[in-house]
């Protein structure tokens, strides 16, 4: 085993993959990240300046080959690259399976083909679909659109590399992230940046259903670091819840945040009441505990709310136009 730690960054310029960066530098790896830059931004790379562990490649994942440059030398790889959102997934599906799963095939095959001690996949609770609560990781699978059976399809695509090629593979299924350098445009959905935006603009907050409903948030600097464990641990084969096992309820969070008049739209289908991650194998197989309380986090990110001043407002009218595949599919 090599003493250099090599990773490899797929989606490393987007959300969470930029602080998977920054979580793998301050433990000594050097740090290759490849991105498309169609959803991922060199802005969120930008603090790293000319840090010589780290390099950008902008490159497809799609379009690798399995002796990709990029993997060459590499004991990691943390896959996160790929598309997301629901509603773009029930208009465009063969889009979602290309990247999501023929474009993880390709990571796969270049990892495979580096000798990678450990390949971390970025798995969705998303496949879970209604699911009881709090749930494990052995809950049955029943993903409710083709985003969250593409993240499926890709983690078990992953785990097939493990059982026939040996690649060391461990997934963890992320609940609900959130933190700086969440996008701030794209396809409507993300709750923050839509509160955000509508606070910065002195308008109602749009609450999907009456706001009891409760997500499983999770700050992303403890994703970061539950990724790293994952892929430092010496198990492999493995998947892991990755929550706050706390929720929270939307009206909660619209309180932390400071909103004043709510504005209420039905509720969607195909969307759980509650999320929450049973965390128990998470903490007990590899120590990892959330460190950033909730009322932290919104904290945190309310510091940088002017981040949000171009991104779209969002209204009732415009939720119902961008939503309305959403029910034609799933009512």
């Amino acid at each position: 085993m090599t003493s250099e730690r090599i990773a490899v960054v797929t989606g490393g310029a987007g959300f969470i993959g930029s602080h998977m960066v920054d979580a793998l530098l301050g433990h000594g790896y050097t740090v290759r990240v490849l991105d498309d830059l169609t959803g991922g931004r060199e802005s969120n790379l930008a603090h790293l300046g000319h840090n010589e562990k780290f390099s950008l490649t902008v490159r497809d994942i799609c379009e690798l080959d399995p002796n990709d440059k990029t993997f060459d030398g590499a004991t990691h790889v943390f896959h996160f690259a790929g598309i997301g959102d629901i509603v773009p997934s029930i208009e465009r599906p063969t889009d979602y399976m290309q990247t999501n799963v023929q474009g993880t095939v390709r990571v796969l095959e270049c990892a495979r083909h580096a000798g990678v001690e450990k390949f971390v996949y970025a798995a969705s609770s998303s496949c879970y679909g209604l699911a009881n609560v709090p749930t494990r990781e052995d809950h049955p699978i029943d993903p409710q659109y083709p985003y969250a059976l593409s993240k499926y399809l890709g983690e078990q695509t992953a785990f097939h590399w493990h059982r026939i090629y040996g690649l060391p593979v461990n997934a963890v299924r992320i609940f609900n992230a959130y933190g700086p350098r969440v996008r701030t445009t794209g396809a409507y959905g993300a709750v923050f940046g839509v509160f955000f935006k509508q606070k910065l603009e002195g308008v109602p907050l749009t609450i999907v259903g009456d706001g009891e409903q409760c997500r499983d948030f999770v700050f992303v600097t403890d994703v970061a670091d539950a990724f790293r464990r994952a892929g430092e641990t010496d198990a492999t084969g493995e998947i892991f819840n990755l929550g706050g096992g706390n929720p929270q309820s939307v009206n909660r969070l619209v309180d932390l945040i400071g909103g004043g008049e709510r504005a209420f739209l039905p509720k969607r289908p195909g969307e759980p009441e509650t999320t929450w991650a049973e965390i128990g194998k998470i903490t007990r197989d590899l120590g990892w505990e959330p460190k950033v309380s909730f009322e932290d986090g919104v904290a945190l990110m309310l510091a940088d709310i002017e981040n949000w001043r171009d991104a779209p407002l969002w209204t009732p009218d415009t939720i119902a136009t961008a939503t309305k595949t959403w029910f034609e599919a799933l009512t």
